[in-house]
């Protein structure tokens, strides 16, 4: 338990430089790609290559030790897998990729996080996080699944509704106009932010609260670049929309 107390410090220590570093250096791909991070991928290939750890690891690590599994470890691992199958080999073939390539090293690094984030989550939620027995009926757990699938939903619905556009439009980037994009310029982040945050409570785990750091940590500095993306693009942009918190920032 103390190495991976251990562990959990540092691995906060990093989020909080990565915090910092983006918002200096816009991570490059989707809309931000450009040269001089390496060769170049398919970007299909690389979102389910970085992705799919999350659904393998994570279902390895619950059979390895599914005669000691809870009823709420059930809950969690399959709330978990409901986001992460989607994640991994349904978006990304979903979507319409208007930047069809992605470096590679954009995707090994996100791979490897997702590694390093799998074992934070099962190893603390599965071994080191001790749970009452009534847990999966406290107010505070259903609170934490409605805030998950809210922020699923906002982030799910925010995706879907760029590709209806790109559909209707015709490929390329367009100014979207509905749902949740009338108020921020990255919606689908604010809903992937509020859905780990739920899972955070859910779990009541430091390793759900270290998922959601560097989710934030991750998130917000790219919502804030693609802020400036829009506005800069698009001289009809807008002014009173926010980047990531509605009537906020």
């Amino acid at each position: 338990m103390n190495y991976f107390s251990s562990f959990i410090v540092f691995w906060v220590l990093i989020a909080l430089i990565t915090f910092v570093y983006l918002f200096y250096v816009d991570a490059p791909y989707g809309r931000h790609i450009r040269n001089g991070w390496g060769k170049n991928i398919s970007a299909r290939a690389g979102w389910v290559i970085m992705e799919s750890p999350c659904v393998i690891l994570m279902i390895v690590y619950a059979w390895i030790v599914k005669d000691q599994l809870q009823d709420l470890h059930l809950v969690f691992l399959t709330l978990w897998l409901i986001h992460y199958v989607h994640r991994s080999f349904i978006y990304p073939f979903v979507i319409d990729m208007t930047n069809p390539k992605m470096p590679i090293s954009i995707a090994i690094s996100a791979f490897f996080f997702n590694i390093v984030n799998v074992n934070i989550q099962a190893f603390g939620i599965f071994y080191f996080t001790d749970y009452m027995q009534d847990w999966l009926s406290m107010p505070l757990f259903y609170f934490g699944v409605l805030t998950f699938f809210v922020g699923m939903f906002i982030n799910i619905r925010s995706d879907y509704l760029i590709v209806s556009l790109r559909k209707n439009n015709g490929p390329g980037y367009h100014i979207p106009n509905k749902f949740m994009h009338k108020y921020i310029s990255a919606p689908n982040y604010f809903g992937e932010m509020v859905e780990w945050i739920g899972w955070a409570i859910l779990t009541w785990s430091i390793s759900g609260l270290v998922f959601a750091l560097w989710t934030i940590a991750n998130l917000f500095p790219r919502a804030l670049a693609h802020h400036r993306w829009y506005k800069e693009k698009f001289n009809d942009y807008p002014k009173n929309r926010k980047a990531i918190i509605p009537g906020i920032i």
